[in-house]
This record gives structure tokens, sequence and C-alpha cells, in this order.
């Protein structure tokens, strides 16, 4: 750097100041371009060993940059050489140097240049651009021509053109239609497209209710997903929020406007005007979407190898074949049902239709009986009267003790032989002679105690003095008095009196079989 003097100094001070004022040129440094005069000394003075002596701002760039790319690009189409014959090592379709048969791009002939040795295709041009940026590296515009789309410019321009003709034209034929005046006509043909331009701009009625849609970020990172929010409700609907006013209601969302839960449960339903936005969720392919995932949960919980999240195609084949067996078995149920009891919905046998009403007359008086005409009693569709086994009775004709028999011979089996009077004699006889049986007390002790030992070798496993399926001698008689111990050792544990049958000091009465009472001990 020259030495100046105090006169230099405040020479190039005062330049400098009306440099900043825009009273003189900006400074140009080495290669011919302005420097900013508000720039600060310090940064476009350049260091000592520059051995710089005029104004520069070399030092402030990159010194390691090595340019842009620019708009470097493959010149697409170009050509190099056109060869008049095949050369070695050419490609065998087309005859061109600069690629391989595989790679070849032209339809395959027939016979190639290789052995025609015509129409050999001339050389591309093979460029190898290295593109060193970073923004040109993913410039994904890079060597697009702009004019290519002036190519759909003017197609849309033709269509355009079309559109206003016919549009013109069918105009033309709606008022003629109408035979309205030739010189609205003349009208219509000398407006021009302003008034057909005129009416397209105007908005349709089923576009202007878009207008109403207010757009808004619901659930999403961000906020929520982006998604277009109409606001439906006019001045006179209540809001949501205003439905219900304890605060401990359903909660109101301001910013979604939305309320899932009901915020009115206790009214009916008839009554209510909104139910929760939750009751909109209910409809559609929801039940069928909830019953999959239950099911697939299910069949999780029962070790089944099958989840919804991670393979859904196959919780869904095996809920179907789950709908289908269930299906099957609920048809089935279904026939069964039929088969045994009948359909409603069928026709009527004829066997009942033979019961239906007819036109036969009968008169009756107020204690039922017969006056005139005969009476015909309808039977029904099952055996009615069958006599079995000589019995001039039905069973069930006759009932004693909470059984039924005949009453013909008061027989309580049903496929016993009528033993008429006999029978009714024998069971009354019976009946007298029950209340006047006496029994032994000994004899009643000795049976207990056999009982008790036939027990006893029964719980500790003792079967050798009872071999499977025989009988001891003598027991196919059993006696009353083993037949009164069978009675005491059994258990009722359903009877409400079975604690009045013991006495206090271990005695037992015989209340139960109508015998008089007995000490055990």
């Amino acid at each position: 750097m020259a030495f100046k003097t105090g006169d230099e100094w405040r020479r190039q001070k005062e330049l400098d100041e009306a440099r900043k004022a825009g009273l003189a040129p900006a400074e140009v440094d080495e290669n011919g371009r302005e420097i900013n005069p508000h720039i600060p000394q310090y940064m476009t003075t350049a260091p000592w060993y520059l051995n710089s002596d005029k104004p520069t701002l070399k030092h402030q760039r990159n010194w390691n940059d090595k340019g842009k790319d620019g708009t470097q690009w493959y010149d697409r189409g170009a050509k190099v050489f056109q060869a008049t014959k095949y050369r070695k090592g050419a490609c065998e379709n087309c005859g061109a140097m600069t690629h391989k048969t595989k790679d070849c791009l032209e339809r395959p002939r027939s016979k190639g240049a290789k052995w025609t040795n015509k129409n050999i295709a001339p050389d591309e041009k093979v460029e190898d651009l290295k593109l060193t940026g970073f923004e040109s590296k993913r410039d994904r515009w890079n060597g697009y021509d702009s004019k290519e789309y002036a190519r759909v410019v003017d197609r849309f321009e033709q269509l355009e053109e079309l559109r206003k003709e016919i549009k013109k034209k069918e105009q033309l034929e709606m008022i003629h239609k109408k035979d309205e005046a030739a010189e609205v006509t003349v009208d219509v043909e000398t407006s021009g497209d302003g008034a057909i331009d005129e009416d397209e701009t105007k908005i349709k009625e089923e576009e202007e209710a878009g207008f109403g849609e207010v757009k808004k970020r619901v659930r999403t990172t961000a906020g929520g997903s982006t998604g277009s929010v109409r606001n439906l409700r006019i001045r006179e609907d209540i809001a949501k929020y205003l439905l219900n006013l304890d605060v401990n209601s359903a909660y109101y969302d301001p910013k979604s406007r939305s309320m899932r839960e009901d915020p009115q449960p206790d009214k009916p339903a008839s009554e209510k005007l909104f139910h929760g936005d939750n009751f909109v969720r209910n409809g559609g392919e929801y039940a069928a979407w909830q019953s999959l995932t239950l099911h697939s949960i299910t069949a999780h919980d029962k070790g089944l190898d099958v989840h919804m999240q991670a393979n859904p195609s196959l919780a869904e084949m095996l809920y179907k074949q789950f709908k289908e067996k269930k299906d099957q078995l609920e048809d089935k149920s279904k026939e069964d049902v039929v088969k045994k009891y009948g359909s409603a919905a069928a026709p009527l046998p004829d066997e009942v239709k033979v019961l239906t009403g007819s036109e036969r007359y009968v008169e009756y008086d107020r204690a039922g009986r017969v006056i005139k005409g005969v009476e015909v009693k309808a039977k029904s569709r099952y055996e009615e009267d069958v006599m079995i086994n000589n019995h001039t009775c039905v069973w069930g004709s006759w009932w004693r003790d909470g059984t039924w028999g005949y009453a013909c011979c008061h027989s309580n089996v049903k496929n016993s032989y009528c033993t008429g009077k006999a029978g009714v004699m024998a069971a009354a006889q019976e009946v007298e002679d029950g209340p006047d049986l006496e029994l032994d007390p000994n004899k009643v002790d000795v049976a207990l105690r056999k009982l008790e030992e036939r027990e006893r070798a029964a719980v500790e496993g003792d079967r050798s003095k009872r071999k499977y399926n025989s009988l001891e001698a003598g027991a196919e008689d059993v006696t009353p008095e083993e037949m009164e111990a069978y009675y005491l050792k059994k258990a009722r544990g359903d009877d409400p009196l079975v604690a009045m049958t013991q006495t206090q000091k271990g005695g037992v009465t015989a209340g139960v079989t109508g015998t008089p009472g007995y000490d055990l001990l």
C-alpha cells in the first residue's frame, strides 16, 4: 500500500462520502464490477500479502469455487458421423458405433446392417457431463426446453376456438327453434364471443354452495389432517354447547366444533335433535369392522395366531369362515325346530284342515247342553282314546300320590295288563295295610348296621366280599325292616322337615314312613 499524505486522505474521504450520497460514480474493481460504497473499508481493503494496489473484493469470495454447472445437458438427437459401410464392432442391427446390439433403440430389422451393409445409422453424440454442484445434481428440470410447451399452448387455443364455435352454433339453433325475429339473430352474430364468455363465467347454484366451506387443519401432526368442514348450522339452530349447560356434560371442542358424546342421554330419542357425533360413526361398515376386530381379538386370546393389524387378510378370511359355519349351524337348528314342532308359515296338512270349522248348526242352552243339532267334537292331530292291554281307560286317566295310572284297574305301570276290579280292590287294600304296618325295632337296628357296613366297605374299596354284578344269598327278598333302614339312611337334603325326623338323644322317629319311633341306642 502506497503512503498517503493528509490531503490525500482528506480527498479520499470526501470522495467516499460523495459515492455514498450518489454524487460520484461507484468504484470499479479489477474485473470491471462496481463496488458498493457502503461496504466498510476493512472489507474492501485487500491483505498486504496479495500485493493488490487497486480496490477489489476478490479476497472475500470463495477461492476454491469451481464455478457453476450452468445449463449443461446432453445434446439430444445430435449426430457426429455418417458411415457408408458397416464397421467392425458396430451395432449389428443399425450399424452405429456408439452402442451395442442389445442397447439399440431402432426397430429390429429382418436382416441387420451387418449383413446388408445398407441404411447405416449415423453415430450419436455421446457426452459425459460431470455435474459438481449440489443444486445441479438434483435439478429435475435440467435440460428441459421451454419451447416444447408452446405445442401445449397451441393445442389449447385450437380447442378453445372449437368450443366457442360449437357454443355459438348451439345458441343459434336454440334461437331458430323459438322462431325469434331475424334481428335478434343478427345481434347474436355481431356480439362475438364476449356474451358467450360472460354466461360461462356465471356461477351455478351447485357451485355456489361450495363458498360456505371453511378450510381447516384437523388431526394432523401440526394440528390435524387437512380437510374441508362445512358450516351447515343456521342461526335458528341451537348450538351444541347450549343443549346442556351442565359443566360435567359432554365435552365440546371449539376448534373442530365437535361434541362426540350425547349431551342429553336421559332424554327420549324421539325428542332429541342431536345424538352426538359418535352417533354417525355407528353407521355404515362400522358394525362389521367392530365384529371383525372383536373376533380377531377373541381368536388370539384362545391361542389362534391371528392379528388384525399384522395380517388383516388372514383375520378377515377366518372371520368369513366363522360366519359361514355359524350360519350353517343356525340353519340346521331352525330345520330341527321346524321338523319337530312344525312351521306356522307352512301350509296346513290335510288332517288339520279337517278340524277347521264347518257349516253344521248346533244350539246350546245356558248350561251348555245341546238343544238343537248334533255336537261333533273336534279331535287333535294326535292319537286319542287308544286302549292297550285290555284296558278300558287310557293311560293318565287316574292319579294318586304323584303317579299316573289307569282308572280301570288303578295300575301305575303303563305296559301292565288290566286286572279290572280285582286290581282296584288290591290297590285299596294296599293303601289300608300301609299305615297298620308294624316294624320290629331290633330288626331295623340290625338292618341299619348291615347297611352301614356295606357303605363303609364300598368307601374303603373292599370289594372282595361282593363280586361284580352279584347278589348275596336272600338279598332278593327285601324285608320291611330293610326298606325302613334304607329310607332312614337315604339323604333328603331338599326336605325342609328332615331335622324334625331326628330325636334330641340320637333316637330316630318314623314320621316319614308312618312307623312308630324307636331308639337306636
